[in-house]
């Protein structure tokens, strides 16, 4: 285990920059170097199959493109996030609210050691010995924000530690993007919210790389066959099938599927370019 103090040449420099940034702090792994890019992606922890399924994409397509992604080792969009940068053959690093020699939750040490392995890092502000408190998760927040030149929020309840990752990225001048959901669903509250008030609405990881001038950076292409999910072959059959684009509830009327799951595949598979939407209609492009 390393330490390092705000005085120290190899402080990351964003963090250095933020209100607050922690005198010290502790650290598994290899730090960030200066010229990385590092953008966090953060939810609730009581997220739903898609919204892991669309974390880990999302968290793959931007580790594949060279960015390192960052998060907080919690349960849901957290694991998720950090699985997807592993997968995508990049770096991650996890930010813990309690000191490094304690791992919380205990279920994701493995995970600690895939991102050890893959030249990632452990970051705490926290001195070994500092059990889980619930205060300091809201307080490590500022860190996972502060460490990044922009976050991204999938599912966030009103009452959520992503909002207040939101909301210290907002303080310290840093971009914010959010992913839309079904307008009813409670996981989606916050991030709509966000949206009203200002933030980012993200379609495509190519709308994360452009607003951020990073389209230089290219992530590894997908098709058709990435997508062997039944719910996704189903939407691709469906709209693969007419002749004309589709709504949401003719893809509802032709799948059977549930409505926020038809949403939640529309959303992923608009992301990854596999279908376009226009004017309130859906149609396979890939």
């Amino acid at each position: 285990m390393n330490k390092i103090t705000l005085e120290d040449k190899n402080y990351p420099l964003l963090l250095k920059e933020i209100p607050g940034s922690p005198k010290e702090i502790y650290y598994l792994g290899r730090l960030p170097k200066a010229e990385e890019t590092l953008i966090a992606i953060v939810g609730t922890r009581k997220a739903t199959s898609d919204g892991r399924i669309l974390a880990k994409q999302i968290a793959k397509d931007l580790a594949e493109a060279g960015i390192t992604i960052v998060s907080g080792l919690a349960f849901g969009i957290d694991a998720a996030a950090h699985e997807g940068a592993l997968a995508g053959g990049g770096k991650t690093i996890a930010v813990l609210a309690t000191g490094l020699d304690t791992i919380y939750p205990r279920s994701h040490e493995r995970l600690v050691q895939e991102i050890l392995k893959n030249d990632g890092a452990l970051i705490s502000e926290y001195p070994p010995g500092t059990p889980a408190y619930p205060n300091q998760f809201l307080e490590r927040n500022r860190i996972i924000s502060g460490l990044c030149i922009a976050t991204v929020i999938i599912e966030a309840p009103i009452h959520s530690g992503a909002l207040v990752t939101a909301r210290h990225a907002l303080e310290q001048g840093r971009e914010i993007f959010v992913t839309p959901g079904p307008a009813r669903h409670q996981n989606y509250k916050g991030s709509h919210l966000l949206i009203r008030n200002g933030a980012r609405l993200i379609t495509s990881v190519e709308d994360i790389l452009e607003d951020l001038n990073l389209t230089h950076l290219q992530k590894k292409s997908v098709n058709e066959e990435d997508f062997q999910d039944p719910q996704s072959k189903a939407i691709i059959a469906a709209l693969k099938n007419s002749k004309n684009p589709l709504t949401l509830d003719n893809i509802i009327g032709e799948t059977k599927l549930e409505p926020h799951i038809v949403y939640q595949r529309l959303t992923f598979l608009t992301l990854e370019k596999i279908i376009e939407e226009r004017n309130g209609k859906f149609k396979f492009i890939s």
